[in-house]
């Protein structure tokens, strides 16, 4: 039997974000800015591409432990923000975490995008909250054990994702 690859029609510069297994592509992304890459092929995680037209241009990592889900390494190429991209991707990010059973989406983030996960309806949680619902996971894991300091700096933040993808009649 003969298999054909299913391909989705793509319009040129149309924005859209899809699941991936390829991790090159996000380790070039995160690489180009600086972000941490130990962990990509960590098995319980996956990750979301944010391409315009064919060329990818953006990565989430989504990291899940039981109820709870780590939003990490967001990352939209410089030329390509303020496109929507990001926005795309946290949204992408909040439906593969509910899949995945997760109630409350985490994110760490440096001081000066804070305003901007605030506007997409994080808010700021003490750190020790996060440590413990998101204990086992890689990245949380890594940064606790070789990095506190990073860990420190960053501020730590939550949504609720418990009610995405119900139907409130």
């Amino acid at each position: 039997m003969i298999h054909k690859k299913a391909y989705q029609r793509r319009t040129p510069g149309e924005l859209r974000v899809e699941q991936t297994r390829d991790l090159a592509p996000v380790r070039v992304i995160l690489e180009a800015l600086g972000l941490i890459t130990k962990g990509l092929e960590w098995p319980a995680a996956c990750y979301l591409l944010a391409y315009q037209g064919d060329t990818p241009i953006g990565a989430a990592g989504i990291e899940p432990r039981v109820d709870a889900a780590l939003m990490r390494s967001l990352a939209v190429a410089e030329p390509m923000r303020r496109r929507g991209a990001g926005e795309a991707l946290v949204k992408a990010a909040r439906v593969s975490a509910h899949t995945r059973g997760a109630r409350t989406l985490y994110t760490l983030t440096p001081p000066p995008y804070l305003r901007w996960f605030k506007r997409l309806s994080f808010v700021p949680v003490p750190p020790d909250q996060l440590r413990q619902a998101l204990a086992g996971t890689f990245l949380i894991d890594y940064l606790s054990a070789h990095q506190p300091e990073e860990l420190s700096a960053l501020t730590a933040l939550a949504v609720d994702i418990s009610n995405d993808g119900v139907i409130v009649r």
